[in-house]
C-alpha cells in the first residue's frame, strides 16, 4: 500500500477543492443511498416520514391561496415530497442526479398513478421552460453543500424558471455551534459496505474553515488493488442574515424565515436548521 499517496489525499485541502469521486452517481453507492432513503425511521438522505408529511404540508400550506400549482422539487430524490405534493392534486415536475433515484420514483409513481414528471439530470445545467413553476422546493440542506459558483449558477437557473408571484422554499443549516460539528477522525476496514461491494478501507475526518463558515466531510477510500478515491462534501452554514444578502442578490424579494418547521433533536435538525420562503416579483 502506498501510504504516502493516502497521506498526501489526506490532509487539510485548500477551499473547495474538488475529490477524485463523485458518490450521487457511482452505481453501488446509489443503491445504498436509495435505501437509507426510504428508511422512513432514520434522518439521513431524507428526513423521517413523518417529518416529510409535515414539511410538505406546510410548504403547501403556504400557498393555498393558489389553488393547482406547477411544483419544481429540485434534487427529488425517489420521490417522497413529489408524492405528497401530487396526492394534493399538484402538477409536479422531479430533477435528481441519481438515476437509481430516478427511477424508483418513476416506478412508485406508475404503481401509485401519479402523474409526475421526472427527469435524471444535474439540475445546475438542465434547460427548463422560464416563468413556468409557481412553487420551487430544494428541500434537505441541499443549497448548502454547493459551493459559491454553483450556488449562483441554481439561484440564476430557479430566478428564471420561476412565475412572477411564485415562491421559491429550501433549508439551510444554521452557523452555530460549528465546532461542534466537526467529526473526529475515524475509520473502518470492511469486506463490503456502503462505499463498495468489494472490500476496503475508509478513512475519514472533517476540517472546519471558519472564515466561510464551511466544514469539509472527507472520505478517503482504499480498495484491495491500493486504488485511491476522494470523496469531499462542502458543507456550508448561514445565519439568517447570510441568506437574505444571496437571495437578495439574485433579485429575489418578500424574504421570509421559519426555524420551528423541524422537530427538535440534534444539531442537524429542530431550530438549527433555518427554512426561507422568496418570491419573484
Amino acid at each position: 500500500m502506498n501510504i504516502t499517496d493516502i497521506i498526501s489525499n489526506s490532509g487539510k485541502p485548500d477551499i473547495y477543492k474538488k475529490g477524485s469521486s463523485f458518490m450521487w452517481t457511482d452505481e453501488h453507492i446509489s443503491k445504498q443511498l436509495l435505501n437509507i432513503h426510504l428508511n422512513p425511521d432514520i434522518d439521513l438522505a431524507s428526513r423521517k416520514l413523518s417529518t416529510i408529511i409535515k414539511t410538505a404540508n406546510w410548504i403547501l400550506s403556504t400557498q393555498k391561496e393558489k389553488g393547482k400549482l406547477n411544483i419544481l422539487d429540485l434534487g427529488c430524490g425517489p420521490g417522497l415530497y413529489s408524492e405528497i405534493f401530487a396526492k394534493k392534486g399538484h402538477n409536479v415536475t422531479g430533477i435528481d442526479i441519481s438515476k437509481t433515484s430516478i427511477e424508483y420514483a418513476k416506478k412508485s409513481a406508475f404503481d401509485k398513478k401519479l402523474s409526475i414528471t421526472y427527469h435524471n439530470a444535474n439540475y445546475l445545467n438542465i434547460d427548463l421552460e422560464a416563468d413556468k413553476y409557481d412553487l420551487i422546493v430544494l428541500i434537505y440542506t441541499d443549497l448548502g453543500v454547493l459551493i459559491p459558483k454553483e450556488r449562483d449558477i441554481l439561484l440564476d437557473l430557479i430566478y428564471r424558471v420561476l412565475k412572477k408571484g411564485g415562491t421559491f422554499v429550501f433549508d439551510v443549516l444554521k452557523d452555530n455551534e460549528l465546532e461542534k460539528r466537526i467529526s473526529p477522525k475515524s475509520w473502518e476496514a470492511v469486506s463490503s459496505g456502503f462505499w463498495k461491494a468489494s472490500p476496503y478501507i475508509a478513512l475519514s475526518e472533517s476540517f472546519l474553515y471558519e472564515p466561510q463558515k464551511v466544514i469539509l466531510f472527507q472520505h478517503i477510500i482504499v480498495d484491495s488493488d491500493e486504488n485511491i478515491e476522494t470523496y469531499r462534501f462542502w458543507t456550508h452554514f448561514f445565519s439568517q442574515n447570510d441568506v437574505r444578502k444571496i437571495l437578495e442578490v439574485h433579485k429575489f424579494t418578500d424574504i421570509k424565515f421559519r426555524e420551528d418547521v423541524l422537530p427538535k433533536g440534534d444539531m442537524w435538525s429542530g431550530d438549527n436548521v433555518i427554512f426561507s420562503l422568496c418570491s419573484k416579483n
